[in-house]
């Protein structure tokens, strides 16, 4: 079917937009001998080659598989609006970059679910191997149908298309599921269902088929149990808990045109340490774990020679907070600044900014600064836990002003719990006060204009965060407070403000928090056209509205509905390390505007400690 394939797209590639999307053959990529292969994997990103191309973890999963001499893992991405109808247009099925193999011939069919709004994206990837996207319509003899990434930590809505979940970081569990396979195969023992049972029993995977829902009248859980006595009543995420040693490849794909972070990167540290009360990510990545300054050098150092990009990244969810940062980044910079090569740190945290950090990033290139203040006024920031002060804030930006930066980025959310008038037109009279500190520090570079890029995002509430118990504002209340903003900047030249679409805020919301209910409306919408949905230009609202009244499904259910502290959520089966009890008392702390400190002064009792048998700190 390959050498078929490979004739139809030397017709039709050069009849889209960015066919090296859709070719393969980029230096590192891994191709092996088929007949050698004992277990072939297709590493489904559900949405396009540039943006997959730019997932660390595929970049992991895909060398760590591919270490292994009889496995082989691929690659395949959604294609785009224009290559999707070239496809349907010529049968040519979904197909991996590698060996140009469709990917219903594999035994394993993975994805990595990284943004809500790719759930439609999934089903039309399936439908496009030529694969029912229904799990009941699947036969024994379709591939295994696998799902990771964060938003696995509420998988119910895609239970219907999915045969088993992967919860937590998964560079272990992938190669213990692999391996199951390759026995059961081996030994003439396998069938699906076989399979899949003896699967739920290693710690971190989920198979859905396994667990029953029952409602109350209210439309309310009331209970999700196994239905088998071997299957575990809750499923534990699993972790890696000797982070420094940890597999890491040495090289990554290099592609041939540019995707959207092309340069490479390493990762720092998993977990954070901060507990902001919004964030998921601070939460379900617990417990927080770093790599030696010397491990992450040398990655570094393997990175930039294998692959020739002359970018590095240091990846995390707070780089800063980094142990022994300022040594690290003088060791890094030692190599890069004679490479010319430019290093980056997305995930800088404001309080932790410093003189000497400032000094390392504008070595080779120097590049706008972002920070996250998150909230316009102090009691706000209290409320949500950001734990940074005005005083820091301003500090920040003194450092980076002195250093010549002009350029400054801030993160704001609107529709927090708890936020009033005040602390939206907060956010502008901050942005006030710093461009003040730039024109009256007399030190500065001159000759350069301040701009200040304001970007809000809609707060979304999300399983395993403090605030999941929150309801999100309405339509109607977000219009109102975004006008508010935009009213309380005119006549400021060096301010901009930019803030997100609210209704892709609110599918977000019900996807995050929804159950199985919502597959149903999932499946109409992609029926309907449906995909692709985190770009602006194919996000369809009209559609998904009509899915959602054609099924029945009330989307105020899901988003606008505050959650008791005692209910039964969709996502309550699944342990993610974080005891529901001390989200509940990191709620009821933020109506007090009342701080918890971070992981490193004190210990909050979350229970991560106690569920990975040690302290998190020393």
């Amino acid at each position: 079917m390959s050498k078929e394939i490979e004739n139809k797209l030397k017709e039709v590639l050069l009849t889209v937009r960015n066919p090296s999307r859709y070719t393969g053959g980029e230096l590192n990529s891994v191709v092996k001998d088929r007949e050698k292969v004992d277990v072939r994997f297709a590493f489904c990103f559900p949405d396009t080659y540039d943006v997959g191309m730019s997932h660390i973890g595929m970049k992991i999963l895909y060398s760590l598989k591919n270490n292994r001499e009889n496995w082989w893992c691929e690659r395949a991405f959604s294609p785009w609006d224009d290559f999707e109808q070239v496809m349907r247009d010529n049968d040519i099925p979904l197909y991996a970059l590698e060996s140009l193999d469709p990917i219903k011939e594999f035994d394993f069919i993975g994805f990595t679910i990284q943004y809500e709004l790719c759930y439609t994206t999934i089903l039309n990837m399936l439908d496009l191997a030529g694969l029912p996207v229904r799990v009941s319509d699947r036969s024994d003899t379709d591939p295994v149908i696998v799902a990771g990434g964060p938003c696995v930590c509420n998988p119910e809505p895609l239970c219907d298309f999915i045969d088993l979940f992967i919860m937590g970081e998964g560079e272990e569990v992938n190669m213990e599921l692999l391996d199951l396979y390759e026995r059961m195969k081996k030994s003439g023992t396998y069938s699906k269902e076989a399979f899949l049972e003896k699967a739920a029993q290693i710690e971190g995977i989920y198979v859905p088929r396994f667990y029953d829902v029952s409602y109350g009248k209210d439309g309310v859980i009331t209970s999700v149990t196994p239905n088998r006595d071997n299957i575990p009543p809750r499923v534990k995420k699993r972790i890696i808990k000797d982070f420094d040693n940890v597999f890491y490849p040495e090289s990554f794909v290099v592609p041939f045109g540019e995707i959207v972070h092309d340069r490479a990167v390493v990762e720092v540290l998993r977990g954070c340490i901060r507990g902001c009360r919004f964030c998921q990510a601070g939460f379900i990545y617990r417990p927080f774990r770093e790599k030696s300054t010397d491990t992450v050098c040398k990655e570094v150092k393997s990175l930039c020679e294998s692959t020739g990009y002359e970018e590095v990244s240091l990846s995390s969810l707070s780089t800063s907070d980094f142990s022994d940062i300022e040594n690290m980044l003088a060791k890094i910079t030692d190599y890069t600044e004679g490479e010319r090569i430019s290093l980056a740190l997305p995930s800088m945290r404001i309080d932790r900014f410093s003189e000497e950090i400032a000094q390392q990033l504008i070595k080779v290139k120097k590049n706008g600064l972002t920070f996250a203040p998150e909230a316009g006024t102090q009691r706000l920031r209290d409320v949500i836990n950001k734990n940074i002060t005005e005083e820091e804030i301003m500090r920040s930006c003194t450092i980076a002003f002195l250093a010549g930066y002009s350029q400054v980025k801030l993160y704001f959310m609107i529709g927090l719990p708890d936020e009033r008038d005040e602390d939206i037109t907060g956010i502008t009279d901050l942005a006030v006060r710093i461009a003040d500190l730039y024109y009256n520090l007399k030190n500065r570079s001159k000759g350069q204009k301040l701009q200040i890029s304001i970007s809000c995002a809609t707060f979304v509430p999300k399983p395993f965060t403090p605030f999941q118990f929150e309801p999100q504002i309405t339509s109607e209340e977000i219009n109102r407070r975004q006008r508010l903003l935009l009213d309380s900047a005119k006549g400021k030249r060096y301010i901009s403000i930019s803030y997100h679409n609210y209704k892709v805020s609110l599918l977000e919301a019900v996807l995050a928090k929804g159950d199985r209910r919502i597959a149903p409306v999932i499946e109409r919408a992609w029926r309907s056209g449906c995909r692709l949905g985190s770009w602006d230009e194919m996000f369809d609202y009209d559609k998904w509205e009509r899915a959602f009244s054609a099924e029945g499904i009330s989307t105020d259910f899901y988003a606008h509905r505050a959650i008791a502290y005692d209910e039964t959520t969709a996502w309550d089966h699944l342990d993610y390390l974080v005891d529901k009890s001390f989200l509940i008392r990191e709620n009821k702390k933020a109506y007090e505007a009342s701080t918890t400190p971070n992981c490193r002064e004190r210990c909050s009792g979350c229970g991560v400690s106690k569920a990975v048998g040690g302290k998190c700190f020393e």
